[in-house]
This record gives structure tokens, C-alpha cells and sequence, in this order.
């Protein structure tokens, strides 16, 4: 379809009902067919006009005797078009043909005196004909293109201004077509507010889904917040309205009223907004980008990377808190400089999609198009994001797509109905959160989500996506009691509509975006989270193993001399481990809400707890599986977590925190020189037991391995005991550098070690031909590899 052709088409059938009176009281007119009663501030009676000629009627012209007639309307159809309560508002307002001429209304509540303007210059006066609505009848065979001339007050100069109900919509066939089957993967760029010229006006249009809706309008400052003479038109069965609103573009902040399929009016965000005002102001706003990206290199290595075999260690943010008072243009320089010089190959922001509540740190989703802006705007979080690509580090993203608050100006009863949730609260109400839960049965909810993944690693080149509470979409029963859920289809526990779409929306966003991953935060042991889609999995690539977390956690909480008795608690993560693609995660939750820091949640001393810390860090980092590590935990936080203060960076004036830092950014370092930390995480050929079941030592051992079959040795002991003399069987001989000690004095350890390398010697143990005897120190890890690796 042309994007403008000539809108005054000729109405389907002449309707009867023409007033052909003058506007009067209202107990001569017939009431609008809708309430506009509501909580959000009602559209406003329109004025009686002033004194006017009288008005056209269906067998006079608008402006004599001679010419053609006015296109008859029934007093409900002008009422409604007035109170922008109709549904269809082009069919009253603009331009249409009739009776060999066109017929031209404007709505214009206030107006004195109204013309319309056409191409040719030529002014044709209106006549007012009911409640603010103006009427033309004009002798041509077509009017393309013309204006309004509106005089506000008499004696005023008079004001032009475009018409928006003049042009054709700005959807396509296809766009609608799409969003009716659920298939539009661009989702972002067919709804909400687009700057754009249209037959050389510039404007911005506006679509929304509201299918129960019985009238939307958009409000604004453009308007006084009185949107009757900017209501929309509904796009028939696919449930979109649309409008194109003349002259207003960048910055301009909106809402859409919306009159629900319960009769009330309500000031709705829009879903699709691509930038919201900061919180608490609750106003979408119309956006543009001019952003030019810098990062081609780098996606195209991400396509051609493989992830499993890739290093990848990731350091978790929030961003409003790592260092307060930072927006993303400051962080592209501070943030970047820390994680670079850290070595971390990632980072993860938690949340960015836009959020009322700065306590839930970003998990209460209101716009899931729109990042925060608090920090600053959509074009500087990409610019913060391409300079983290430019520094060699990708960028994941948390994203929310189980649940949503239930806020009333934003997602909830869009349409006066459950839209966007499901209907009944045994599958729609989130009891732990206070939430809605999505209607993934629902074909245009599913799309609105697997485009909003699309949306952020397309339009921000994120370079993966942490999906959030997946137990929590996976199970119906929930944290759920007996009764308070409904089994699926085959009697089940399964929630089928969810995994349909988790698995829509990661096999589109492998498609979409090459080179990313998908990660489900996922605490079950719910069958093949990261097998590929069409063999039945979930098709994420990496899981949390929150297992690992758990049973590592509850094993460093003991006090050392009874780790002895919970030492399956460090080995069981081996048992499962190729079960899944796994990223062993310490994240934000395990230091807040009363749980303490990392640091303090090993016993003893300062000193004792900083040694276990850091023994906790190594076992971490040399365990198969990718590593993430919250922000704060690299240098040894002392306390837990709040959003509401910034991490205590004064600590570095200590050597324990100093130290732990330190070893952080070693541990990085040896991954990225020695691929057998990384390299076969998810093969059982790149790791071997050495010791495993020393409990009364608090000890165990393993060795690490690359393709190539080149060993990294791992010892750890979290005993208090430092070990002289301690054996340990070898993959080969030779001698072996000690690449990391972490009880080295630069961490704020003791210095017991061996000096930086030993001879392992042809001494069997354990069926291995060869052992060494080690100086393992107490609370402490040793790392060692063949000399011949680093003089290769």
C-alpha cells in the first residue's frame, strides 16, 4: 500500500440520521454510547460554539444553495467522534467523498471559526455542526492533501495546523497480518511511537494492541492531556489502534487513554514505549536514535565464536549502585577501565528495562522497551554498551519475562480486561511476589515477549540474555498449595505454555542474533534446560547451577573442623555436571535480604574468613562451568548488599580486601593463558579427580584439561591445618610451576608454599605413576602446570 494515497475514499453505504441542527443543550442530544467516567481525569465536555451559521444537512451544501451535500453522520456517530469515544474516528473526521464532492470535518471543541485550506490555497469555510465537530463540504472529486485554519478567539490570528485524521494508516497489510498470527519478530518497529514524515509531514505515529478496548486516545502536553481530537482508530481484527499525529517528535511525553471494555477510562503507559520519564513519573516519551555503532568486529567474532569452549567469567552489576551518581556515559569510562583491568570477560547487568520501584532492582518490569532512565538515554547505554565491546568484554542482560507488576497505569487490565495476564489468578497471580504471570497461551503475549528479546539484542547488541525465574514458569504449582493450581492438559505439573514459549524465544533469538547465549536461571532439575529445541530441550545455552551454589555455600558456612563431615557437599557438583552447560553462579542474592556478605559467611577471623574467601574464589574459578561473581564479592565486601548505598571501594585500603581483589584478577589472568580452565568445562575429558575423597583433610585435588590434553592441578584446602609434605598423584612429571598460591603474602596471606615450583617425582598413588609432595597451605589453593607449557 502506498504510504499516502488519496484517504477520501467513498463510504460504503449512505447513512441516514443527519441531524441538520444546531448544536443546543444536551437534553437535545442523544447520550455518546460510552461512559467517560473513570479514575484516570475524564476527556472534558465539549463547549458549545460559538453563534454560527446553521449548519449543513444531508440536502444542503456547507456553503449555499448550490454545490455538492454534506455527508449525513447520526448523532451517535458525532457524538462519539466528539467525546473521542469512537472507534473508528477517520469514518467521522477527515476527508470523504459524497454526492460528487467531498465532505471534510475537523474536530475543533474550542474553535471560533474553522477553514479548511486546500492544495490550491484556497479557503473553504466550516460550519460548526455538533458538539466541537466542523463541517465542509467541498465541490472537487478527491482532496489529497490539505489543512486546518483555526481561529481560537475572535480577533485572534488565525492558526494552521495539519489534520491527523487525513492519513492512511501506517501499518501495513503484513504488520497487522503478523501481529494477529503472533509472528512479528519486529515488534518494536510496527507498535508504539515512531517519528516519521508522512506525504511530507512530519509527525509521530502511535500503535497500540488493545483488542477489548471500546476507544484509545493519546495524551499529551501536544494536547493539554485532553486527547478527543487525537483518538484512535481500530485496525479491525488484529486489535491494533493507530493514529499519526501531525508535528509533534523527540522528547514529547505521552500516554494512551483508554476507555476499557469496562467502561472506564484509564491513562495507560505504553507497552511498546521505547523511553519512559525518570520514576516516579510514569509518562512514555517519544524517542529517536541517531546512535552509529562502532562494533561490526566484534559481532561478527561473536558469531563465529563457540561458547561452550570460550572463556567466559562474568562480573554481575547493578549499575545504579556500583558506583552512585554514574549515568551510562560515566560508566562507559569507569566501569569499562575496572573490568578490563580485572580481566573479566563479561558483564551482567541486572535489569535495565524500565521500573518504577528502585527496590526491586529492576525485576518489576514497566517497560520492557524502554531502559531506565535514570542513568541517562537509550543512545547512551548503547554507546556504554560499544565501549565494552570495543574493550573485548560482552554484555548480558537479566530479563524478565515470568511475571509483571501490577501498577494500574502500565501493563495491567490494558484493555479493561486480563490482557496481558492470564484471567484466572491460579495461573495469572504470582503469590510470592505479589505479580501478574503472563498469558503465554496467548499468541500476541508470546510475541510481545520474544521480540522484546529480539529488541535488546538487536537494538542494543547485548550479547546475551539471563532469563530470570524459570522454575517459577516451568511449574504450575509453584509455591502453590494444593488447590491453588490447575494441572495441564494431561494432568501434569508442567506448565506446556510456558516451555512452548521459552522454547520460541530462544531458538528466535539464536536465529536472530548469532554468537549470544541464552541463560535460564533455573533451580530445579527440570530435563534439558540447554538441549537444543528440536530434540525436546529448552534450548538455552547455559544453566545456573544452583546446585553447586547451594551445596558449596552450606559447605564453606560449616566451621572447619566439621567440613569433614559435609565434604559430599564440595564433590556432588561433579556427579551432574555434563548434564547440562553449566555457569556456577554467586550473584546478588546470596548477599542480601539477612544473608551477609561472601566474605562473612565462612567462620572465624578476619583473617581466617578473608584465606577461606579466597580459597572459595579459586575452587570457583577452576571448577568446570563458566564463573559469575556480584559486584563488591572480588574484593571481600564486609557487608550485604544494598541498592540504596554504593559499594564500599574504601576497603581497598586494607590487604585482605586489597589482596582478594588481587587474586580475582590473577585467577583471570591464568584462565585466559591456560585454556585448560576453560576450554572442555562441559566434556568429562577435561577434568579428573586426583583426590576426592580426602574429608578428614579438608582437601581435594584435579586436574584440568584442554583439547590438547595439556593438565592444570588444582589443590584446595579449607582446613585451618597448613599440610607439609602433602602427596598428591600427578598426570605426568617433571617440573611443575606453582602459578597461584592464594596463601601468598600479595593476597594477605601467611607465604606458605613452595617457592614456586617443585619436581614431581615417579612415586605411584592412586594408580598414577607419578605423585609430588606439596606445602598446601591452611584455608588456602595451590595451582600448578607443567613447566613446558609456559616455556612453549
Amino acid at each position: 500500500m502506498p504510504e499516502n494515497p488519496d484517504p477520501t475514499t467513498p463510504r460504503r453505504s449512505q447513512r441516514s440520521g443527519a441531524t441538520g441542527r444546531e448544536p443546543g443543550t444536551r437534553s437535545q442530544r442523544q447520550a455518546p454510547a460510552t461512559s467517560p467516567a473513570s479514575s484516570a481525569p475524564a476527556a472534558p465536555a465539549a463547549p458549545v460554539a460559538p453563534e454560527a451559521p446553521s449548519a449543513p444537512t444531508a440536502d444542503h451544501p456547507a456553503g449555499g444553495i448550490s454545490g455538492p451535500r454534506v455527508m449525513p453522520l447520526g448523532e451517535h456517530e458525532l457524538g462519539s467522534a466528539a467525546t473521542g469515544s469512537y472507534h473508528d474516528p477517520h469514518s467521522v473526521l477527515g476527508a470523504h467523498q459524497y454526492d460528487g464532492g467531498v465532505t471534510v470535518r475537523t474536530l475543533k471543541p474550542f474553535a471560533h471559526a474553522v477553514e479548511v485550506l486546500t492544495a490550491d490555497g484556497t479557503a473553504h469555510p466550516m460550519q460548526h455542526e455538533y458538539d466541537g465537530v466542523w463541517v465542509a463540504a467541498i465541490d472537487a472529486t478527491a482532496l489529497s492533501s490539505y489543512q486546518v485554519r483555526v481561529t481560537w478567539q475572535e480577533g485572534e490570528a488565525p492558526v494552521v495546523m495539519e489534520e491527523p485524521y487525513r492519513f492512511w494508516p501506517t501499518l501495513g497489510d503484513l504488520d497487522l497480518h503478523l501481529i494477529r498470527e503472533g509472528r512479528h519478530e519486529e515488534l518494536w518497529r510496527a507498535l508504539g511511537a515512531h517519528v516519521r514524515t508522512v506525504d511530507g509531514v512530519d509527525g509521530t505515529s502511535f500503535a497500540v494492541w488493545a483488542p477489548s478496548a471500546r476507544a484509545i486516545q493519546v495524551v499529551g502536553s501536544f494536547n493539554g492531556w485532553d486527547g478527543r481530537s487525537h483518538s484512535l482508530r481500530s485496525l479491525g481484527g488484529s486489535g491494533v489502534w493507530e493514529l499519526f499525529v501531525p508535528g509533534i517528535g523527540d522528547g514529547e511525553v505521552y500516554k494512551f487513554r483508554v476507555l476499557g471494555a469496562d467502561g472506564t477510562w484509564r491513562d495507560k503507559a505504553d507497552p511498546m514505549a521505547r523511553l519512559a520519564e525518570v520514576p516516579p513519573a510514569t509518562g512514555s516519551v517519544v524517542t529517536t536514535s541517531d546512535y552509529e555503532w562502532k562494533d561490526d568486529a566484534w559481532l561478527a567474532a561473536r558469531a563465529e565464536s563457540d561458547a561452550l569452549a570460550s572463556r567466559m567469567s562474568i562480573y554481575e552489576v547493578h549499575l545504579a549502585s556500583w558506583r552512585p551518581g554514574l549515568g551510562y556515559e560515566e560508566l562507559a569510562t569507569e566501569l569499562v577501565q575496572y573490568v578490563t583491568d580485572m580481566g573479566f570477560t563479561h558483564v551482567e547487568f541486572m535489569p535495565l528495562a524500565e521500573h518504577p520501584f528502585g527496590g526491586s532492582w529492576g525485576y518489576q518490569v514497566t517497560g520492557y522497551y524502554a531502559p531506565t532512565s535514570r542513568l541517562g538515554s537509550p543512545d547512551e547505554l548503547r554507546h556504554l554498551i560499544d565501549t565494552l565491546h570495543a574493550a573485548g568484554i560482552g554484555v548480558i542482560m537479566d530479563w524478565v519475562p515470568a511475571h509483571f507488576p501490577k501498577d494500574e497505569w502500565a501493563l495491567a487490565r490494558f484493555d479493561g480486561t486480563a490482557l496481558y495476564e492470564h484471567a484466572d489468578p491460579r495461573k495469572g497471580e504470582h503469590p510470592d511476589w505479589g505479580t501478574y504471570i503472563f498469558d503465554l497461551g496467548r499468541k500476541e503475549v508470546r510475541n510481545f515477549l520474544v521480540a522484546n528479546a529480539c529488541y535488546w539484542l538487536e537494538e542494543f547488541h547485548v550479547d546475551g540474555l539471563r532469563v530470570d525465574a524459570v522454575a517459577s514458569m516451568l511449574y504450575l504449582d509453584y509455591s502453590r498449595k494444593e488447590g491453588e493450581w490447575i494441572p495441564n492438559r494431561h494432568g501434569g505439573r508442567e506448565n506446556l505454555e510456558a516451555i512452548d514459549f521459552l522454547q520460541e524465544a530462544n531458538a528466535t533469538a539464536y536465529k536472530r542474533a548469532p554468537g549470544i547465549v541464552m541463560i535460564a536461571e533455573e533451580s530445579t532439575s527440570f530435563p534439558g534446560v540447554t538441549r537444543p529445541t528440536d530434540v525436546g530441550g529448552l534450548g538455552f545455552g547455559f544453566k545456573w547451577n544452583m546446585g553447586w551454589m547451594h551445596d558449596s555455600l552450606v559447605y564453606l558456612g560449616e566451621d572447619p573442623i566439621n567440613r569433614q563431615y559435609h565434604h559430599s557437599e564440595l564433590t556432588f557438583s561433579m556427579v551432574y555436571q555434563y548434564s547440562e552447560n553449566f555457569v556456577l553462579p554467586i550473584s546478588h542474592d546470596e548477599v542480601v535480604h539477612g544473608k551477609g556478605s561472601l566474605l562473612r559467611k565462612a567462620p572465624g577471623d578476619d583473617w581466617q574468613q578473608a584465606a577461606s574467601l579466597r580459597t572459595f574464589l579459586t575452587y570457583q574459578w577452576t571448577h568446570p562451568g563458566k564463573q559469575l561473581l556480584f559486584m563488591g564479592s572480588e574484593f571481600g565486601q564486609g557487608t550485604e548488599w544494598s541498592e540504596q548505598a554504593g559499594l564500599p571501594w574504601w576497603l581497598l585500603e586494607y590487604p585482605l580486601h586489597r589482596g582478594t581483589q588481587q587474586l580475582v584478577k590473577d585467577l583471570n589472568a591464568l584462565q585466559a593463558e591456560f585454556d585448560s580452565l576453560h576450554q572442555l568445562d562441559q566434556d568429562p575429558q577435561g577434568f579428573e579427580w586426583l583426590i576426592g575423597d580426602d574429608a578428614g583433610h579438608n582437601t581435594i585435588a584435579f586436574v584440568r584439561r584442554n583439547r590438547e590434553g595439556d593438565p592444570v592441578v588444582v589443590v584446595l584446602n579449607f582446613s585451618t591445618q597448613p599440610w607439609n609434605e602433602y602427596r598428591v598423584p600427578m598426570p605426568e612429571g617433571g617440573t611443575w610451576l606453582e602459578l597461584l598460591n592464594s596463601d601468598s603474602p600479595v593476597y594477605g596471606g601467611s607465604g606458605v608454599g613452595n617457592l614456586g615450583k617443585v619436581h614431581v617425582e615417579q612415586v605411584p598413588m592412586h594408580g598414577r605413576e607419578h605423585s609430588v609432595r606439596l606445602a598446601v597451605p591452611p584455608l588456602g589453593a595451590v595451582i600448578l602446570a607443567p613447566e613446558r607449557l609456559r616455556q612453549g
